[in-house]
């Protein structure tokens, strides 16, 4: 995942709201939103899953947690051999370690740069961390962006992710008008001036490319694969939670929705309520 904003307690019905997209090769083999659990696993993973190294970008469980994981965009630390990153979304859906004991073992193995944004509901615990952090930074109520840096660092797409998602909480009348709003900011190709772009040593041009939110590089073989939103309403018996991804083909034109409710969250029942395929009309 590339592009985040994250919305803690901000809107007195949706106290939590996610809006993200996934940039990747166009050719790396994925599985959309669904269910999933691995043998002799006991945690149900709501999550898309990348085909080629197994692990996820955006996961949930059941049982209330839930992590986000974006690169850092930092050349001269990468390892070609380090283990895939992906693992370390589903690692902490599994654990039943806090926090720092949890990132004090993940630090160790050796991955490649990386943010986390992660939380697990029945402690309310909501923490942030990035691969050279000593400990996770516990995140309070607040409006929150991340990209290819550090939590908050204003490159312009992080930016604007935030105030679309402000405005979205601010007018939106209802879930539904949220959706469609945030869908449209994760869809912007506004390209953002030379003056405004980072300089992360991958050169100009190719800043260029990767300064929108939703991305496609001129040879169409990168860019944003799906978009997908998570949206948490507060009802009588605690939290309603709406998870959709739309995902994307090669002329970055929406080809799929997917997406399921849960009535409760954390969901203390079975069976879990089915991802469906949904209509793309709302675009």
């Amino acid at each position: 995942m590339c592009l985040i904003a994250l919305a803690l307690d901000q809107h007195a019905r949706f106290p939590v709201v996610i809006a993200s997209n996934r940039d990747e090769f166009l050719d790396r083999p994925t599985a959309a939103l669904d269910w999933w659990q691995d043998d002799g696993d006991t945690i149900q993973t709501l999550a898309g899953r990348d085909l080629e190294a197994g692990g996820t970008w955006f996961a949930l469980s059941a049982q209330g947690r839930l992590a986000m994981l974006t690169n850092v965009r930092d050349l001269p630390r990468h390892k070609p051999q380090a283990p895939s990153r992906g693992a370390v979304v589903p690692a902490w859906l599994a654990t039943q370690q806090a926090p720092a004991a949890f990132w004090f073992d993940t630090v160790s193995r050796g991955h490649n740069p990386f943010n986390l944004l992660a939380a697990d509901l029945p402690s309310g615990r909501w923490w942030w961390a990035h691969d050279r952090a000593a400990e996770p930074q516990v995140l309070g109520a607040g409006l929150y962006g991340l990209s290819n840096a550090a939590l908050d660092t204003p490159w312009p797409k992080v930016t604007a992710l935030k105030s679309a998602l402000s405005a979205a909480l601010t007018h939106a009348a209802t879930a539904c008008d949220l959706e469609t709003r945030l869908f449209a900011a994760l869809a912007d190709r506004t390209h953002a001036g030379d003056h405004a772009l980072p300089d992360t040593g991958i050169g100009l041009e190719r800043e260029r490319w990767l300064a929108p939110a939703f991305i496609r590089t001129p040879d169409a073989r990168y860019g944003t694969r799906c978009s997908t939103l998570l949206i948490a309403e507060r009802v009588a018996t605690g939290l309603s939670l709406r998870v959709v991804e739309r995902q994307f083909d090669a002329d970055g034109d929406a080809t799929r929705q997917r997406g399921v409710r849960l009535a409760a969250w954390p969901q203390r029942c079975l069976p879990l309520p089915k991802v469906a395929e949904e209509t793309l009309s709302a675009m």
